[in-house]
């Protein structure tokens, strides 16, 4: 991933991340992820999706469901740059957990734990951060290992 490119110009030149960019296209979010921003996206990888039960993400991307899948992938997204730095000053002011809101209004809550910072969604399901701080062109990506759901 390069710096100087936006979210979806790097995300689209990710092996491990076609799904996701599927997804996007999908949900008519390509414009929007293509914009000034900034951004702070949290990127499940092709393998998370791939996690989903069977038929998921093959329902998810029929036209009828773009509503929901939209849901999905703002769920996501978090608005401004929001670096690992941040998330952790956030985390230790919040006494071990930080509360995010969403671009899809839904909140996610965020936490330290021996293998790094871990993502909880409102269904429950605990993402972690494999790679964090992807700098880009309109914000920041950090690599999740879990669809998260609101």
């Amino acid at each position: 991933m390069y710096e100087a490119k936006n979210i979806v110009e790097n995300a689209a030149n990710s092996k491990d991340h076609t799904t996701l960019v599927a997804a996007v296209t999908a949900a008519g979010l390509v414009e929007t992820l293509q914009g000034p921003g900034p951004f702070t996206v949290f990127a499940p990888t092709n393998e998370a999706f791939a996690a989903l039960p069977d038929g998921t993400v093959e329902t998810l991307l029929k036209p009828e469901n773009k509503e929901t899948l939209t849901a999905v992938l703002t769920y996501h997204v978090v608005p401004g740059k929001v670096d690992a730095a941040a998330v952790g000053a956030a985390i230790k002011a919040g006494n071990g957990k930080a509360m995010v809101k969403t671009v899809n209004g839904a909140e996610l809550t965020f936490a330290e734990s021996a293998d790094g910072i871990t993502i909880t969604d409102a269904k429950g399901h605990v993402a972690k951060v494999t790679i964090a701080d992807v700098n880009q062109s309109n914000g920041v990506i950090h690599v999740i290992d879990t669809v998260l759901l609101p």
